[in-house]
């Protein structure tokens, strides 16, 4: 289970972070990461982090501005967003995979989904 919190409503060119909390069998996940889904939009990822050697991985459009981290548990996912713009609106989604991904930033790479937290910058 997948749970999230944070997000809400930011100023351009300030900062908002968000946490997940995962639960359950825990140990069998491999990879965490974040995506968003702006009205009208497809589901894109914007950080990944594989938990076997934290290697990180953004999109283009996050890279230098969002970073992602996990705990010293491992259950507690971050994505501290930076130098917020307008295009990052979006409602944000911490997800889990439990096997490697060749792809890390794409959705069908993950099993497990949180319920969804709204991101608004203005």
């Amino acid at each position: 289970q997948l749970v999230e919190s944070g997000g809400g409503s930011g100023e351009v060119g300030r900062s908002l972070s968000l946490s997940c909390a995962t639960s359950g069998d825990t140990g069998s996940v491999k990879y965490v990461a974040w995506f968003r889904q702006a009205p009208g939009q497809e589901r894109e990822g914007v950080a990944s982090l594989f938990l076997g050697t934290g290697a990180t991985y953004y999109a283009d459009s996050t890279r230098g501005r969002f970073a992602i981290s996990v705990d010293d548990t491992k259950t507690l996912v971050h994505l501290q967003m930076n130098a917020l713009k307008p295009e990052d609106t979006a409602v944000y989604y911490c997800a889990a995979a439990g096997s490697n991904a060749w792809y890390p930033l794409r959705s069908s790479a993950y099993n497990w989904w949180g319920q969804g937290t709204q991101v608004t910058v203005s």
